[in-house]
């Protein structure tokens, strides 16, 4: 059966070898049972459901993309997206945690729009690489600024903005000794390095006496707070409209840089460069961010950390299916992920966000045209702490420039659209 389903011949595999990529997958990944719940109880959503939502959203999403797509790619709520949807639409801007799940199902459903009618490659190709680059950088300042806060080793002050936090207590040295254990494990490539850095400072807090466990095992806890509780109608307010672009700019850019990086390195990439079965792949990212919607969670994509699965032999879908179970056994373990204090979490945030600024080394910093709008886009993500912003700006300083730089032939017809429409929407909707 599983051979007919998954073709583990055909893509030189085997049972044992896709468990065992699924298993090393999970653990690269399961950090996110801890840092996202956290992150939506930011926002109002009761923490016990984000967690059961963030493990059947990650179990659907996955279990898509296995049976349906057959890739060996897991997903899970994003990074990034989930500080998005807690600190700026529903902390910033003050809308409701319902209505912010409203636009995550917007964006989700557009976006399986995009990928049925086969629009995603006119709008990728669309945008410079030097902006996608300088958006994904942004989101990276963005995460490590909430790390860094999370940790207590940056706080606020009435005349600087931030300066530094107490260093006298245990919460930041013990952020900032589990931030460089992650760092230390995955350059000698230890598997599940953010895992154990987390599950390493929550040792730490539980023999310091700053936080307990009350049990390891439990039922997992109810979903009936979030469960449907999204508001689609709220969401469809024009001052959203931004929001809900910027839920659908950033899935869409990141699920298809990982779906090409992931798909490249476990070469199932065809003769022309292209991915078989990409439109099935794209479906089922955006089905499992409605999906998650639906349950109360941020927006849903494929995870990079498929390719530590990948480096140990996975080809098929039957890898993310075993990583989707590992995620539906994960509810039953929510005395441990809730007892899991900020300053563990805030390693594995400054972490990613150390690698989502890797993309900087891609532009060319001689090129003023070129510079200048991708260090405003980083810049005005994590200072005005909106992703949107970050994205709103670096549009209309990418076409702006270029254009006083007499440098327009540079410009595309959706580059001159997106910014006026960012003009206005900054003019009248901040």
């Amino acid at each position: 059966m599983l051979e007919k389903l998954f073709k583990l011949r055909e893509h030189g595999s085997n049972v044992r070898t896709e468990v065992l990529a699924g298993v090393t997958t999970f653990l690269t990944m399961a950090y996110i049972i801890f840092v996202n719940p956290m992150m939506m109880a930011d926002a109002g959503i009761d923490p016990g459901a984000a967690f059961v939502a963030t493990c059947l959203a990650a179990a659907i999403g996955s279990l898509v993309m296995g049976l349906w797509a057959n890739y060996p790619i897991a997903l899970a709520p994003g990074m990034g997206l989930n500080a998005f949807f807690s600190y700026t639409v529903v902390g910033s801007m003050g809308y409701s945690w319902q209505v912010a799940l409203g636009a995550v199902f917007l964006s989700g459903f557009l976006f399986f729009l995009l990928s049925l009618f086969r629009i995603r490659e006119w709008i990728i190709d669309s945008i410079p690489l030097p902006l996608r680059s300088a958006i994904a950088a942004g989101i990276g300042l963005f995460l490590a600024l909430i790390a860094l806060k999370s940790a207590g080793l940056v706080v606020d002050h009435p005349v600087t903005l931030v300066t530094m936090g107490n260093l006298g207590q245990p919460e930041p040295l013990l952020a900032a000794a589990g931030f460089a254990v992650i760092v230390a494990l995955s350059y000698r490539k230890v598997t599940g390095a953010v895992m154990i850095g987390i599950l390493l400072v929550t040792a730490a807090s539980f023999l310091l006496g700053l936080s307990h466990l009350d049990g390891l095992v439990s039922a997992p806890p109810s979903l009936k707070p979030t469960f449907l509780e999204l508001d689609i109608k709220g969401a469809l307010e024009v001052g959203l409209l931004s929001v809900v672009f910027a839920f659908l700019f950033v899935d869409l850019f990141d699920t298809s840089g990982t779906l090409i990086g992931v798909a490249q390195k476990a070469n199932l990439v065809e003769a022309d460069g292209k991915m078989p079965r990409l439109g099935r792949a794209l479906m089922a990212d955006s089905t499992a961010t409605m999906a998650g919607a639906a349950l109360g969670t941020s927006t849903t994509t494929s995870y990079i950390e498929s390719t530590a699965g990948i480096s140990a032999g996975g080809r098929t879908g039957l890898t993310a299916c075993v990583v989707a179970l590992l995620f539906l056994l994960s509810m039953f373990f929510s005395p441990l992920a809730t007892a899991v204090p900020g300053y563990a979490t805030a390693p594995a945030l400054l972490f990613v966000a150390v690698l989502m600024t890797h993309g900087l080394v891609q532009i060319n910093w001689d090129d003023l045209t070129e510079a200048a709008p991708v260090v405003v886009t980083a810049l005005a993500m994590p200072l005005t702490f909106s992703i949107a912003n970050g994205i709103a700006l670096g549009f209309i300083s990418w076409t702006v420039i270029k254009l006083l730089a007499g440098r327009w032939r540079e410009l595309n017809p959706s580059l001159y659209v997106l910014a006026g429409l960012f003009v206005i929407k900054l003019a009248l909707f901040s």
